[in-house]
């Protein structure tokens, strides 16, 4: 099982990614690795091309020709919590693999938003959710979910805005990446700025208080 990989990443097209294993320094003609992504990192892995990355990542067998012959895939995910979600999000009975993939244009924290406020018009603006699917969504996930609004800051009070730019995921994401930028890891980044936002509240959560909390903790 191929649970993480690390290199440098050299194309991304729809739902997929190419890893040269290694890094940067990985000499032509390695091993490239083609890995799907949901559509949700598309915009954050664009930026990100000729550079290495890190992902978590799951593998599962994709059925060829109704069950004659069977290809290894991976997904992968810039947190392990990201990829938790999506394995819990294709456990609802008409959700496979592919599906989610292209339905998961928002990240998990805006979808566990629209769950557990059983929006389901909001889940409607997802790719490939319907009314009756949406309606399943909820049925099936309610009460399941609540630790992914926590991770980013969500607060539960409004579903997926398509397009939107800010509000308090945004604001999680933004503390997350100045972290990141001032030498933290992706998941110490997330657990400090989670720590946080217990602390003030998602309601009056903002960059500047986020990273001032992170930084009176320590």
């Amino acid at each position: 099982m191929i649970t993480r990989i690390g290199g440098k990443l050299i194309s991304l097209d729809e739902f997929a990614a190419e890893i040269q294993p290694g890094g940067l320094g990985a000499e032509p003609g390695s091993v490239t690795l083609e890995v799907l992504v949901p559509a949700f990192l598309q915009a954050s892995l664009g930026t990100k091309l000729g550079q290495r990355v890190e992902l978590a990542t799951l593998m599962y067998l994709e059925s060829q020709n109704q069950g004659a012959a069977y290809v290894p895939r991976l997904i992968g995910f810039e947190t392990a919590q990201q990829r938790e979600f999506f394995e819990l999000f294709t456990t609802v009975k008409g959700i496979g693999n592919r599906k989610a993939l292209r339905a998961m244009a928002e990240p998990p924290s805006v979808i566990a938003d629209a769950i557990v406020t059983r929006n389901a018009r909001a889940l409607t603006q997802l790719p490939e959710i319907g009314k009756r699917l949406a309606e399943t969504v909820i049925a099936e996930l309610s009460g399941k979910v609540e630790k992914y609004l926590l991770a980013m800051g969500t607060s539960a009070s409004a579903g997926p805005a398509r397009g939107a730019s800010r509000g308090p995921t945004g604001v999680g994401e933004e503390a997350i990446n100045a972290l990141v930028g001032l030498g933290e890891t992706r998941v110490e980044a997330e657990r400090l700025v989670r720590a946080a936002m217990e602390k003030i509240g998602p309601e009056g959560a903002d960059v500047e208080r986020l990273l001032a909390a992170v930084y009176a903790s320590r």
